[in-house]
C-alpha cells in the first residue's frame, strides 16, 4: 500500500491558518508540547488544537479509506476474534 499523495496539504492548511504547517508538524513528532509551540510560534492554543484535530481527522479518513480498499484484511481480523473469544 504505497502512498503517491501526501494524506494531508500542507501548503493548504498554511493558506488556511496563515501559519507554518510544517513547522508545526515537525514540533509535534519532536515532542513538543501545545503550550510550548503557541510560546514559540505566537499561535493561540485554540487554533493549534483546530491544526491538530484536522490533521487527525485526515489521517482518520485515510486509515479508513484503506481498510475499505482491503476488505478481506478485515474479514480476518474478526474471524480471529471469533475464534480467540468464541462466547462473545
Amino acid at each position: 500500500m504505497s502512498q503517491n499523495k501526501p494524506i494531508i496539504d500542507a501548503k493548504k492548511l498554511s493558506k488556511k491558518y496563515r501559519t507554518n504547517v510544517q513547522y508545526l508538524i515537525r514540533a509535534w513528532k519532536k515532542g513538543r508540547s501545545d503550550s510550548e509551540i503557541a510560546c514559540s510560534t505566537g499561535i493561540d492554543l485554540f487554533t493549534l488544537r483546530l491544526i491538530r484535530s484536522e490533521i487527525e481527522l485526515a489521517h482518520r479518513r485515510q486509515r479508513l479509506e484503506n481498510k475499505k480498499r482491503a476488505p478481506g484484511l478485515d474479514q480476518i481480523s474478526k474471524q480471529r476474534h471469533i475464534f480467540l473469544r468464541p462466547l462473545t
